[in-house]
């Protein structure tokens, strides 16, 4: 009896010892100690360098979870649950804020006309090569009023929306005026009229003219200057350029002048200054002034910014302000220089709010840093592929972005993976371009034609797309960042819409930019929510992305666990893809660094909706197919390699001085003293150089 209570003794001893000392004896029951599994932390899913991380997930028919809920049910033994791959893509988001905005009523242009053409006094052939060659047979709001001043030999100072036909505006008078000429204007006479332009891809209205003699002409960088300069001796009527490229040729090439210059023309004004072309600009107009004073200007721009407004007083001579931002605004004011700055603080009210087309519905959609990338690819699925005849524009940051994203979506989207089956390829015929400023001019015109002529298809490009380019059938246009400027955001959303065509934008925001609707209200944008589930929801339509499992039966429509787990495989598809090799993987790194420069230089007033430090940079790179943040990298790669360099002119510079001083002394000491300690002095400056080194 003693041993049996010295042994249930200890038995209660045991039970109030720590939790450790428990696990060492047997249980109740006499079978031996399971060893308990660690749970998984939350630095776990960030630090997890695995393919994709392994988690057990519940039968498919168990009740689908509600979409708020990010997490799985911890509690079912895991044996009720099949072996499940799937990825933390869903875990540890934040909340999508509900979007709290206000019912604007946005400022509308009416787009078209009944007037046509011929009621007004133009040449027959114009008229003709109008409506037959470019199969237009009404005019514009922005035509209906710009012709006529135009007509008349007035400046003018045009603000109207993108896609309202601002260039014809100005083409056919500036066309009516040149044929009219008493003498018969020669293609050695040079240029007649210049025309200044934000970019490279320029609008060929002019080489549709029924005028064989008016030879009109582009000057554009990445262009052979040989080839330039051989084409300005033989003569251009009408010179089409770029700031820059033009002031280079005033510079270099003897055969330019403008002798016989009758038009100054700046299209997208607005743009021409935001590319820092101010000062490019000044130097034509000198050299314009400088061989003609008389000549009639027109300045035109969808947004009206102070810097066009400074631009004007320089270059227009007591012009006509033509606005149509909406009905009681369409009338023709002239805009001297005191009337302008005695309504300064009307303009500037003015300008805030911005006129969008009529047939044009934007749309904007919450999605958290890690689901970008998948979001983006299933929504280009549902519109591209599944509902069919859509043209898209993608809009990204930074050149790098545009590359990367090409590429992956070219090899993952369009199937053309080594481990895909060829009878799997079902989306190869999504078609997919690019288009941004380092690509050379050559590949930049052939990408600009082959989207231009093609009647379905995927355009990724950075805001060289912006202006400027008439892209007819653009149905949707998309914003995967966000641009600096409520007036960038009108020009980008101008691409889709134009001409009275319907069309659609999204803009895609993360949780933590929602304040950025708000912005844009307050310029009477208003935007309407896309939900993100429902976009995630297309990949149920591709069985591509089915995870595969034993004994699985057909998936129930929109089940959101399902969708997740599609989202996950496509995930997967991505990361598999660029750590596929190291290339890739650095190509990400790269793509990832230039987002985080783009994302820091966003104006002071809008850093409290995009600043660096609200960004999870773990979450960001899985947007980018990378498994786990990188190491080392900075939003400022050239300023950090400017702060290593710095210390060390920094401390030269230090120890000049004091050289400096130290010898001043010892000039000091050798002009009052006896000469005696000369050599002493030396010694000891000797040594104390020897210390730092």
């Amino acid at each position: 009896f003693s041993v049996i209570n010295e042994f249930l003794l200890s038995g209660l001893l045991t039970l109030k010892q720590p939790h450790a000392l428990k696990r060492k004896l047997q249980s109740p029951h006499g079978n031996p100690p399971l060893k308990r599994k660690p749970r998984p932390s939350v630095n776990t899913f960030k630090k997890c360098t695995t393919e994709t991380d392994v988690r057990e997930k519940g039968n498919s028919s168990q009740k689908s979870l509600p979409k708020k809920q990010l997490t799985d049910n911890r509690n079912e033994s895991p044996k009720s649950k099949p072996f499940v791959k799937t990825s933390s893509l869903f875990r540890n988001n934040p909340d999508i804020p509900e979007i709290n905005r206000k019912a604007v009523q946005p400022v509308q242009e009416k787009v078209f006309t009944t007037d046509s053409f011929s009621q007004l006094d133009l040449h027959p052939h114009l008229v003709s090569t109008i409506n037959t060659v470019l199969k237009i047979s009404s005019m514009t709001s922005v035509q209906k009023q710009t012709i006529p001043v135009l007509l008349q030999g007035k400046d003018a100072l045009v603000r109207s929306q993108t896609g309202s036909g601002k260039t014809l505006a100005y083409g056919i008078p500036l066309v009516q005026s040149l044929q009219g000429m008493e003498s018969k204007i020669q293609r050695s006479d040079g240029p007649y009229a210049l025309i200044l332009v934000p970019t490279r891809e320029v609008s060929g209205l002019f080489f549709f003219l029924p005028f064989a003699w008016i030879v009109p002409g582009v000057l554009m960088g990445g262009e052979k200057r040989k080839s330039e300069k051989a084409r300005l001796r033989k003569g251009i009527n009408i010179l089409i350029s770029t700031p820059g490229r033009l002031v280079d040729h005033i510079r270099s090439t003897e055969c330019i002048h403008f002798r016989r210059t009758q038009w100054l023309i700046i299209d997208e004004a607005d743009r021409i200054l935001d590319l820092g072309f101010e000062k490019d600009i000044a130097v034509i107009l000198n050299a314009l002034n400088a061989e003609r004073e008389t000549r009639q200007n027109v300045l035109l721009s969808a947004t009206l910014t102070e810097g066009v407004t400074r631009l004007a007083d320089i270059s227009l001579n007591d012009p006509i302000s033509i606005s149509i931002a909406d009905e009681t605004q369409k009338v023709l004011k002239p805009a001297s220089q005191t009337d302008r700055q005695a309504s300064s603080s009307e303009s500037c009210m003015e300008q805030d709010n911005f006129a969008v087309p009529e047939k044009l519905k934007q749309y904007v959609m919450m999605v958290p840093s890690k689901l970008r990338l998948v979001t983006l690819a299933a929504f280009i699925l549902e519109k591209c592929k599944f509902e069919k005849r859509h043209k898209m524009i993608i809009f990204f940051s930074s050149c790098e972005q545009v590359e990367f994203h090409y590429e992956l979506l070219l090899k993952v989207l369009s199937g053309r993976l080594e481990s895909e089956q060829p009878e799997s390829v079902s989306s190869a015929h999504l078609k997919f371009l690019r288009l941004h400023g380092n690509m050379e001019q050559e590949e930049r015109t052939e990408v600009f034609q082959d989207f231009l002529k093609s009647k379905t298809g995927i355009l990724l490009c950075t805001d060289v797309a912006a202006r400027g380019l008439d892209l007819p059938q653009v149905t949707w246009i998309v914003q995967y960042n966000a641009p600096a400027s409520p007036a960038e955001y009108i020009h980008r959303i101008g691409r889709t819409a134009r001409i009275g065509c319907h069309g659609n934008s999204l803009l895609v925001l993360a949780p933590s930019e929602a304040e950025y609707v708000s912005l844009l209200a307050s310029h009477k944008i208003n935007v309407s929510e896309i939900k993100m589930e429902k976009v995630l929801s297309s990949l149920m339509k591709d069985d591509r992305f089915k995870l595969q499992r034993p004994r699985s039966k057909k998936s129930s429509g929109r089940d959101p666990q399902e969708v997740r787990e599609r989202a996950t495989v496509l995930q997967t598809k991505f990361e598999n893809y660029v750590h596929s090799n190291e290339g890739t993987v650095r190509w990400a790194k790269k793509a990832l660094q230039s987002f985080l420069c783009a994302y820091t230089t966003y104006p002071k007033n809008l850093k409290h909706i995009f600043h660096i430090k609200s960004l999870h940079l773990g979450h960001v790179a899985k947007s980018f197919g990378l498994r786990d943040a990188p190491q080392n990298l900075t939003a400022f790669p050239a300023a950090s390699s400017k702060k290593k360099t710095k210390p060390r002119p920094k401390r030269s510079d230090v120890l000049k001085k004091t050289h400096g001083k130290r010898r001043l002394a010892e000039i000091l000491r050798s002009e009052y003293s006896s000469g005696m300690d000369t050599g002493v002095s030396k010694v000891k400056r000797k040594k104390k150089q020897r210390k730092p080194g």
